[in-house]
């Protein structure tokens, strides 16, 4: 027989107590866990996810058409999860400083989110976006946007790690996230979403894990420079990889992580460009490899994930049980000399 879960959400309950006081019937307490639980009983045994990696041009509304066009086609094959890449509707522009960029800045919600609402919606998939934000005039955040499958925005992560480094500038534009390490409530399930420079910090993983995560999600925008050697091209990846899988160990999570892939030039010339260097990939909660995207192609792909899987791994190993929170303190402080 197979099992199911209700989705941490609230709404239904809200429903119940509004169809109670519209009919001025009584409902239980039982009434209301049956009604919630008829409206949102979902399979969680697998989870099928699907990814964009895409190579994006210049033409902002081309790359959002492509990618309306896979997400489609991934939701008709079955995927109830799609995931996009960080900052998937344009170029990596944070390779120069460019007060210019900032027009591409989006309100969310806003006309751009309200395109990928729809066909949320007309696909029944809880998608997790990736956009320039513009809270305010000259306040910008990168902020994932998950819209859930009714098309209403389940919830927001702004980017809290902004890197400041030679061709990913990212400071120059975003402000860095105040909404802390929260996770977003879907009908699907509570989903841990962190953004790209996120992935390299084992505290924002084990956050969103204590606050009920069933899943770590990463849009990323990663490459090699072009005067990178060979051997530190190899380095940088699979250091990327292998941190990502460390969190999925560390927390008994599965890890889904999507990357753009393919050169994009440095319009400043300053720089040989970056190389997007792709390799999206699914891990399950022992850091096991369930799907690997190719270096140097564009890929979309449907990965099946045990959902179940994770309160097994943890039995096994009961890292969260053996934590001795009170030795920690000190992880709050910068340095310790």
């Amino acid at each position: 027989m197979a099992r199911y879960t209700v989705p941490p959400c609230t709404y239904q309950v809200v429903a119940c107590k509004a169809i109670a006081r519209l009919d001025k019937v009584r409902i239980h307490t039982l009434d209301c866990i049956l009604f919630y639980y008829k409206t949102t009983i979902v399979n969680y045994e697998n989870m099928k996810i699907g990814i964009i990696q895409q190579h994006n041009t210049a033409q902002v509304a081309s790359n959002r058409a492509l990618l309306i066009k896979r997400i489609t086609a991934l939701a008709s094959q079955g995927a109830q999860l799609v995931v996009l890449q960080e900052l998937h509707d344009s170029l990596y522009f944070c390779q120069t400083e460019d007060v210019d960029h900032c027009d591409l800045a989006v309100p969310i919600p806003g006309n751009e989110v309200q395109q990928y609402a729809t066909v949320a919606k007309q696909c029944g998939i809880v998608l997790v976006t990736s956009m320039f934000e513009r809270r305010a005039p000259g306040l910008y955040h990168n902020t994932a946007v998950v819209l859930d499958t009714d098309g209403s925005i389940a919830g927001t992560y702004r980017k809290m790690h902004i890197p400041d480094d030679p061709a990913y500038y990212e400071k120059f534009y975003f402000t860095p996230g105040d909404q802390g390490f929260v996770p977003i409530d879907t009908s699907l399930g509570r989903l841990g979403v962190l953004v790209c420079w996120d992935q390299w910090y084992p505290e924002a993983a084990r956050l969103m894990a204590l606050a009920g995560a069933q899943i770590l999600i990463y849009p990323t925008a990663i490459g090699w420079e072009s005067s990178d050697s060979p051997d530190e091209q190899q380095r940088q990846c699979e250091a990327w990889t292998t941190v990502q899988r460390g969190h999925a160990i560390a927390n008994g999570l599965p890890v889904v992580a999507v990357n753009r892939v393919g050169y994009e030039p440095d319009p400043s010339g300053l720089t040989g460009g970056i190389t997007f260097w792709g390799n999206s990939f699914v891990v399950g909660p022992q850091g096991e490899w369930l799907y690997q995207a190719p270096r140097d192609a564009e890929d979309q792909h449907i990965v099946e994930v045990d959902m179940q899987r994770s309160e097994q791994v943890r039995r096994w190993w009961p890292f969260l049980r053996d934590r001795r929170i009170d030795c920690y303190g000190d992880l709050t402080k910068r340095y310790l000399k």
